[in-house]
Formats: structure tokens, C-alpha cells, sequence
């Protein structure tokens, strides 16, 4: 009976932190009235980015938030329609210990290179299937059908690279003030859910505007070169 309560909760805590940026059910705002504060949040001061001279577009997430999981295939819809000079990314949220290893699998997954063929197959793991996977040795055993070795996995998932990124991106959740899943941050500075943009069609529509208005304002400005003044010939 205590096992069965403690999953209870469990379930509860999990639906609660991932639910804070669930596709809300506001009615759409209009692609050119977006309003700060309220379609979209600013971050500041802005943070750091890891995509060089392109726009990031973060998407905070955890494969055990079934809103992340919903939110899918919209993220990927998303990152096949942003312009080239933008990037798009995950990083994984902890809220709670029992999102850790999830964290630590996804950065894992990252570091042996098969993050592209393991990402929607473990969220179909979880949310379709139901497949207990709740400790790093379940997610061990998962990445194995996935071609992984597993002494490999367990390794690498202990290793100080993957202890240097949890630890970073727990940071930049805080700094972010990020207190839900899924969440998308533009270049540092904006901060939106699927609940504040009206839907998640809607997010992709106000994602689409914040990193066109960034590359805009990244744009060097065109100054006209100053007339050289006349050269007058000296008189004999």
C-alpha cells in the first residue's frame, strides 16, 4: 500500500511540474501584436548561448513530462522551419530527483552519439508504452535495444562531462526562470511556453517572430562611407 501511495504522489509531482507550461488554452494572439509579459517573458539580464554567431532556440524539456512528450512534434515541426542562421537545441530540466536520470540518459545519449535515433523512441517508451524505465540502470537497459553497450552507458553517464553539464544546465534554468515543461528560450533573452503563446501552434508562430526580430537586431547597420574631402593643388 505504501509502494502504491509513494507512486501516486510521484505521478502527481511529476504532472504538476510539467504542467506549468502546458499548452495552455488562451485564445490565440495575433503573429503581430505578441505582447511581452505575457505571450513571452524577458530573461534578465540575458544569458550566455552556445550557438556561436546563430540565434539559439532552447527548448527546455524532461522525458518524463508527458506535455514534453505532447509537445514533440511541434519541436521538431519548429526545427525544421527555422532559417539558417538559427539553431535549435535541447537541455533537459531537473525539478525533482526522480527527473535526474532522465537528464543524465539524455546527456548520455548526446555523448555517444545516438541522441537522433534514441529521442522520440524513448519518449514513445514512456508515454506510449509505459514502459517503467525510472532508474539510470532501466534507461541503461533501454539504450542497449538502441545498439548501446551497457557497461559504456553506466560509464559514461557518471562521467565528469555529464556531471559538468546537469550541473550547467540546472544553473541556466534558474538564471532563465524557467519553473516548467516544456519551455523554449530564444537566444537567451525570451522565454515562452505553449500556456503564455495561446497553444503550441501559436509558440511556433511567436519562436518564429522573436528569432526574426533577433537576427534584425544583430544586423550591423549600414553607415555610408564619409566623402573624402578635395585635394586642391598646391599653388606654384
Amino acid at each position: 500500500m505504501l509502494k502504491r501511495i509513494g507512486l501516486l504522489l510521484t505521478g502527481v509531482l511529476l504532472v504538476s511540474t510539467c504542467g506549468a507550461a502546458e499548452n495552455g488554452a488562451a485564445p490565440a494572439t495575433p503573429a503581430t501584436n505578441w505582447e511581452v509579459g505575457k505571450n513571452y517573458f524577458v530573461i534578465d539580464p540575458p544569458q550566455p548561448t552556445a550557438s556561436g554567431d546563430k540565434v539559439e532556440v532552447l527548448e527546455v524539456f524532461s522525458y518524463a513530462c508527458s506535455h514534453c512528450a505532447n509537445f514533440q512534434p511541434y519541436a521538431e515541426q519548429l526545427k525544421q522551419s527555422l532559417p539558417a542562421y538559427a539553431n535549435f537545441s535541447y537541455m533537459p530540466a531537473v525539478f525533482n530527483a526522480d527527473w535526474e536520470p532522465y537528464a543524465r540518459a539524455f546527456y548520455t545519449a548526446k555523448s555517444l552519439g545516438v541522441l537522433d535515433q534514441t529521442h522520440q523512441a524513448l519518449f514513445d517508451a514512456l508515454h506510449r508504452d509505459h514502459i517503467p524505465l525510472r532508474t539510470i540502470d532501466d534507461l541503461a537497459g533501454f539504450y542497449v535495444q538502441h545498439g548501446v553497450d551497457k557497461a559504456k552507458f553506466l560509464a559514461e553517464s557518471a562521467s565528469f562531462e555529464v556531471e559538468s553539464k546537469l550541473s550547467r544546465a540546472n544553473e541556466i534554468v534558474k538564471k532563465d526562470g524557467i519553473d516548467g515543461t516544456p519551455s523554449v528560450v530564444v537566444n537567451g533573452k525570451y522565454r515562452v511556453t505553449g500556456a503564455s503563446a495561446g497553444g503550441y501552434p501559436q509558440l511556433i508562430e511567436l519562436v518564429d517572430w522573436l528569432v526574426k526580430k533577433e537576427h534584425a537586431s544583430a544586423a550591423p547597420t549600414q553607415h555610408a562611407t564619409p566623402a573624402q574631402p578635395a585635394k586642391h593643388a598646391k599653388k606654384k
